[in-house]
């Protein structure tokens, strides 16, 4: 197995993004911030990473609401059962961190829900912006909370809703 990582720069009319795979294919990060150079270690290969840029494309057109990525982010247990909890919560739908604590059956863990969330290398694609306070607020976002109300609303737009979620 090779040790070689690939990275390129994913276009979106949602925000500029970037993502690094793995040689066989396994999405590694996907940085909601993106820098314009591949990161040392990495080799620019958009080839490599045509099919997660194929599915930020039908997302950002309405066609896609989950992705079908093999996930190979590195991160402690309850970090990763974290992150696939994250994975279950439905296109347009929003948790709070105290929900999503409970659906892991861990009710008392809103806080360390919260960090791990936080950690998340692997945004959007796991979707970390469904994520919002007990009071409906939006709360912190790696791409920013510009981005996460954006993200929230075009999933409301696409999932059918016709109001705003934030009025």
């Amino acid at each position: 197995m090779s040790d070689v990582l690939y990275w390129a720069p994913i276009t979106s009319c949602l925000g500029r993004f970037a993502a690094t795979v793995d040689a066989m294919g396994r999405l590694l990060s996907f940085d909601l911030r993106a820098c314009t150079v591949a990161p040392n270690g990495t080799r620019e290969d958009r080839a490599a990473l045509a099919d997660i840029q194929q599915q930020i494309s039908e997302y950002e057109n309405g066609s896609r609401r989950n992705f079908d990525v093999v996930r190979a982010a590195r991160g402690t247990p309850w970090q990763m059962r974290v992150w696939d909890a994250l994975c279950e919560i439905p296109y347009g739908a929003t948790w709070s961190y105290g929900a999503l604590a409970k659906a892991l059956g861990k009710p008392k863990s809103a806080r360390a829900v919260g960090l791990a969330n936080g950690q998340n290398p692997i945004g959007l694609i796991v979707p970390c912006h469904r994520v919002i306070g007990a009071n409906g607020s939006l709360t912190g976002y790696g791409g920013g909370l510009p981005l996460k109300r954006a993200l929230l609303e075009h999933e409301a737009r696409h999932g059918g809703r016709r109001d705003s979620l934030f009025g």
